[in-house]
Order: C-alpha cells, then sequence, then structure tokens
C-alpha cells in the first residue's frame, strides 16, 4: 500500500522547500517539490533606475548575493551592448571564484556530509588509523594523530553526555549509514576545519566587494575598485598579494582535502550511483571570461538532452541564440496567474495563493524550460557538457575523481555514473578544484593587468530610448540568467531565472516533472520517519533551508514525525 511522506521543511539547505512523495515498496513511485516562500522583488523592480537593480536582485538570497549581483549589471550592460574594461572583468570574476570555493566548501561539508557520515560511531574510532588514512588521501597537515585524537576526545565527550551541539537530531544508526568509524571521524575533523577555510574564501569577497554578504562594489559598466599602487586606501600590490596568499591557502584545502573526501566517501557508496539520476538533460552557461569583450571563457557552457553525452551542443557565447530563443517559463502548476510557457521578458510575476493541491497549484517556483524540456543545472551540468566538449581541465580533473574513487572502491567508474546523486557531490568536488586553480589565473591577469598601467574600472553607460538583455552567469548552484526590459534607464520589466528555479521546477501544463521530482522517483526510503534518503538527493542538488517533516498515509491522515537534522 502507497503512504505519502512529507518532508516540510526541508532543512541545511537556503530558504523554504516541501517536498512530498508516495512510497510504496520501499521506494519513492512520486514526488511533488513545493516553495513554500514568496520573494516578489521583480515587482519591486518595476520602474525603477537600471543601474540600481543590482542592489535589490542581492537580496533574492542572503547566501548567493554576488552572484545575482553581477547577473543583474550583466543584464543591463547586455541590453546597452556595454563593454566593461578588462580590470573590471577580472575583479567580477575574483570576487565569483572567492564566492563559489566558500560556497562549494560549506555544502560539502556543512549542509551534506552529515547525510552520509555517522557522528555517533567516532568513539570507535582509531586515530592512528583515521590520520594514516588521510595521508594516504592527500598531503594535509590537519591528518595528524594529534588532531584526530582531539576531534574524537570532543566528539565522545558530546555524545557520553548526550549533548551533540551542532550535530544533534541526525539520523545516526540509520541502515543507510555505511562509513567505518575512522572515515567518520576523518571527515568531522575536516568538517571543523572546513569552518575556518570557508571563511578565508570570502575575506577575497570582502576584500573586493566591500562586505559580505551584498557586495558594494559593482556598478554597471565596471567596478568601483579604485586602483592606484602608490596609495594604501587603494588596490595595491599589499592588497593583491594578500588576496592571493588567502586563495593558495584556500586552494591546497579544496585539493587536498574537499576534492578526496568527497571521492573516498563516494567509495564507500557506490550503490548510490545508481539512485538520483533525474532528468538526465542538461544546461550550463560559459562563464569566467578571460576577455573585456567575453569573447573566450574559462568554465565552458552547452546543452545535454536525455543523457546523451557525444550530442552535447557547445555554448560558445552569452549571445547564443537558441539560450535567448528557447528559456521559458510556465506557471500551470505555480501560485502565479497565467497560462503557457512565456519568455523571461514577456514574464509576469503575478501571485495568486490556492493552497497545496497535487493536481493543481503546488509551489511559488515557476517551470523553466528549454525548447519544452525540464532540465537540471549546477555543478554535474556544467561538468558534463566540459567533458562531453573535451574541456582540458574539466577532463583532467574528472578523470581524477572517477579514478580516484574507483581504486578506492576496487572498481570502474565511468562518466555516466555521474548522473546520479552522489555524481552531483563529486561534480561539485570537482569544480571546486577548478576553480581553486582558476583564481590564481585570474589573480594574474588582474596583476598584469594592473601592473601594465591600465587603472581604468569603468565605463559609462548610455542608455537608448528601448532596449531588453539577458545577463548570464555559471552560479554554484548552475545557470543563473537575470532578464530586463528597459524604456531609457527604467526597467519595465525584470524576472530572474534561478538555478533553483530550474531544479525544484513543478510539473508544467504537459505534466512534465521537474529535476528535484524526477531525481526522487526510484530512491529507496528504508525508515519511512527516518527519510534519510530522500535528504540525501535533495541536498545532492543544494537548494535551500530549515528544520522537521511530517509523514501522512493516502488519505492525509499523520502517522508520525521526524526530525531533520538543522
Amino acid at each position: 500500500m502507497a503512504t505519502r511522506l512529507t518532508v516540510d521543511p526541508v532543512t541545511r539547505i537556503e530558504g523554504h522547500l516541501r517536498v512530498d512523495t508516495e512510497i510504496d515498496g520501499g521506494e519513492v513511485k512520486k514526488a511533488w517539490s513545493s516553495c513554500t516562500m514568496w520573494r516578489g522583488i521583480e515587482n519591486i523592480l518595476l520602474g525603477r533606475d537600471a543601474r540600481e537593480a543590482w542592489l535589490f536582485t542581492q537580496r533574492f538570497c542572503g547566501v548567493c548575493t554576488t552572484v545575482h549581483a553581477i547577473a543583474s549589471v550583466r543584464a543591463v550592460e547586455d541590453a546597452l551592448k556595454l563593454q566593461i574594461p578588462p580590470n573590471a572583468q577580472f575583479i567580477r570574476n575574483l570576487i565569483l571564484i572567492a564566492h563559489g570555493l566558500h560556497d562549494h566548501i560549506v555544502h560539502f561539508y556543512h549542509l551534506s556530509a552529515l547525510d552520509w557520515v555517522d557522528v555517533t560511531t567516532i568513539p570507535k574510532a582509531d586515530p592512528k588509523a583515521a590520520a594514516a588514512l588521510g595521508e594516504t588521501l592527500g598531503n594535509w597537515p590537519g591528518n595528524s594523530v594529534k588532531e584526530m585524537k582531539r576531534v574524537q576526545d570532543a566528539i565522545t565527550g558530546f555524545v557520553s553526555r548526550g549533548q551533540l551541539g551542532i550535530f544533534a537530531n541526525g539520523y545516526w544508526g540509520h541502515p543507510a549509514m555505511k562509513l567505518p568509524p575512522e572515515v567518520n571521524l576523518l571527515a568531522v575533523a575536516h568538517y571543523l576545519q572546513a569552518l575556518d577555510v570557508q571563511r578565508e574564501a570570502n575575506k577575497v569577497v570582502g576584500i573586493l566587494g566591500g562586505k559580505t554578504p551584498h557586495i558594494q562594489n559593482v556598478a554597471v559598466g565596471g567596478v568601483q575598485n579604485a586602483i592606484n599602487l602608490d596609495r594604501i586606501g587603494a588596490m595595491n600590490m599589499d592588497r593583491l598579494y594578500q588576496m592571493k596568499s588567502i586563495l593558495e591557502k584556500v586552494k591546497t584545502f579544496v585539493q587536498e582535502v574537499y576534492f578526496t573526501d568527497c571521492c573516498a566517501i563516494a567509495a564507500h557508496y557506490m550503490d548510490w550511483f545508481g539512485y538520483g539520476a533525474g532528468a538526465q538533460s542538461y544546461l550550463a552557461v560559459p562563464d569566467l571570461p578571460t576577455d573585456a569583450a567575453a569573447t573566450a571563457f574559462d568554465l565552458p557552457g552547452g546543452v545535454i538532452l536525455n543523457g546523451d553525452l557525444a550530442g552535447v551542443r557547445p555554448i560558445q557565447s552569452w549571445n547564443d541564440q537558441p539560450f535567448r530563443d528557447f528559456v521559458a517559463e510556465d506557471t500551470a502548476h505555480s501560485w502565479y496567474r497565467g497560462k503557457g510557457l512565456k519568455q523571461p521578458w514577456q514574464g509576469v510575476t503575478d501571485p495568486t495563493y490556492t493552497g497545496w493541491k497535487e493536481d493543481g497549484k503546488y509551489s511559488w517556483v515557476k517551470a523553466p524550460r528549454y525548447d519544452g524540456q525540464a532540465m537540471e543545472v549546477g555543478p554535474l551540468a556544467q561538468m558534463l557538457v566540459g567533458y562531453a566538449s573535451g574541456d582540458e581541465l574539466v577532463k583532467k580533473w574528472v578523470d581524477k575523481a572517477l579514478a580516484t574513487v574507483g581504486a578506492i572502491a576496487k572498481t570502474k567508474v565511468t562518466p555516466d555514473k555521474l548522473m546520479s546523486t552522489l555524481g552531483r557531490h563529486a561534480a561539485r568536488a570537482v569544480r571546486c578544484a577548478i576553480l581553486a586553480d582558476l583564481a590564481l589565473k585570474h589573480w594574474e591577469l588582474l596583476a598584469n593587468n594592473v601592473l601594465s598601467g591600465d587603472t581604468t574600472i569603468f565605463e559609462t553607460p548610455v542608455f537608448p530610448k528601448e532596449s531588453e538583455g539577458v545577463g548570464m552567469h555559471e552560479a554554484p548552484r548552475g545557470t543563473l540568467s537575470h532578464w530586463v526590459v528597459l524604456e531609457g534607464s527604467k526597467i519595465k520589466n525584470y524576472q530572474a531565472v534561478v538555478p533553483t528555479t530550474w531544479n525544484a521546477s513543478p510539473r508544467d501544463e504537459k505534466g512534465q516533472i521537474g529535476p528535484y521530482e524526477a531525481s526522487l522517483v526510484g530512491n529507496p526510503v528504508a525508515v519511512p520517519d527516518q527519510p534519510l534518503e530522500v535528504i540525501r538527493t535533495l541536498h545532492s542538488f543544494d537548494p535551500c533551508m530549515a528544520c522537521a517533516c511530517h509523514t501522512f498515509d493516502p488519505k492525509g491522515n499523520e502517522l508520525g514525525h521526524a526530525k531533520v537534522l538543522g
């Protein structure tokens, strides 16, 4: 007999997400993804000056702030056909890279690792064996026996007193937890170390952006970072080398610890490369331009349909016409008025709440489609696109990840296995390792350009009577695009199609389910009142926010209550 499981809200994410699943025979048969929070910032922007839009769009989120600021100014610049100076391009890139490093580290260790790591087994671990394991995975000074013993003693004290603090309320002892105690100890030690490293990455965002979250330095036409090598209050060599030192430190942790931890944990859960495949159509846009005109990029973009890696269509430019023509949103099952697919330039954000209805409207998220198809976005999409397109840096790190997992698990792991719950984690670790390499490359691009004598940071915008533009960015959670229609300098329409809109999409008017919903179908659920497996797949996308779930039978009666780790 089918039972209904509702997780509301899903925790260790950003924002408010409810997911309903129908479970039969120990696996998910149907799923509904419902965003329960409405922003309405698009409506706040109507009639405002386009040059101030980025200040508002940052408030879409309290964490993903820089990405919306830069997508917004790119949208207006696209409408004006405005080319920004090289320094502005490189400074924006460094902000986005540092933000991405911070975001990926936080997601793996602090938002999702505890889906796989059982803290309560740590008292049984051998610190010497844990340290030895760490040495086989990477050359990281934080893997000493002394450090492993220190962490073990702290966790043992928490466990013995029944006061796990930040590790309370997890699904400890769940049958889906498989890691040996030593791997759990090593992972938790790195969890604690990652708290310091993610802060280091965010320092670069603060140095360049003026503050974080909600940076203050960008502008339509460039940035507001004064460059003067002779003045202490401006961008000078001391500040440049301070950032380089920080980025080198973060790079070491990402490539020696995060990357290897992800591979090691994945190798103990090989069955999870068979769950969570989902839509298997992928979308990514190119990013990190290496010149002022944005004609070349260090992060690849492209489209893969129906899992056909050989049929990848690369996206070479932000002027990609199919992207501009094919992206549209549907509101058949969203709490908005209107029918049919609409391109964002013609989109309407007119709310009409009707309550949660399984066959009706059930989410504040619209349903984006690319040429009518549901698409997954995120690190997995970008890494698959890059791998299929032959991007050298992507191939290097993807092959290294597959080889590392395979060596630990003593089996061969092929690229198609990445289309899975664990594949998303692996792809994010790969992307983070790539960003760590590119951080120093783009630092060098900026430093060399400044040393050449170029201190230009801004190009004055000129507004025609009417214009429209789209600003693209491949954010930590995937393809982000801001779409703006202008009358002079005033905003006539503004729509943001964000990564979670793509992934958390509800059904469309054709009944086509979204990526979260598709990825949950076929997921195992061993203990219905402890839906760890459901949470694992949802967290692999890196969605949004907080704590508790209810379980219902098909008639709507509550069967049980389960707390989800917050």
